[in-house]
């Protein structure tokens, strides 16, 4: 599974990563740390990558252009490098159908926390 990690989640993720995630990367690692939006976008559709991010921003694009890239928008506040973790291995089996469906382009994850 190719993801591409937005600068609002830390690229120390890829570090903790399982093997299944094992072809993950960060826009920092990408050297698109100060890139904008659409410059990721566009990395990202080159290159097959599925953007995670806790942005709606990558989902207004695809909005407006289409997919591919495919969004993984996890809508859950701030959240420790752990914790964004568990949720991406709790909701692996959706991800994964979620990617070879070409009929979805954005995937919402919400939690709502107390």
């Amino acid at each position: 599974m190719k993801l591409l990690f937005d600068q609002n989640i830390s690229h120390r993720i890829l570090k903790l990563l399982p093997e299944k995630f094992s072809n993950s990367t960060s826009v920092k690692d990408e050297k698109l740390i100060n890139a904008s939006d659409i410059e990721i976008w566009e990395f990202a559709k080159v290159n097959d990558y599925t953007i995670v991010t806790q942005d709606s921003d990558f989902n207004d694009l695809n909005l407006l252009f289409g997919f591919p890239p495919k969004i993984i928008w996890i809508r859950t506040g701030n959240l420790t490098t752990k914790a964004i973790l568990r949720i991406l291995e709790d909701h692996y089996s959706e991800i994964e159908k979620f990617i070879t469906d070409h009929n979805y382009g954005c995937y919402e994850i919400l939690k709502l926390t107390r």
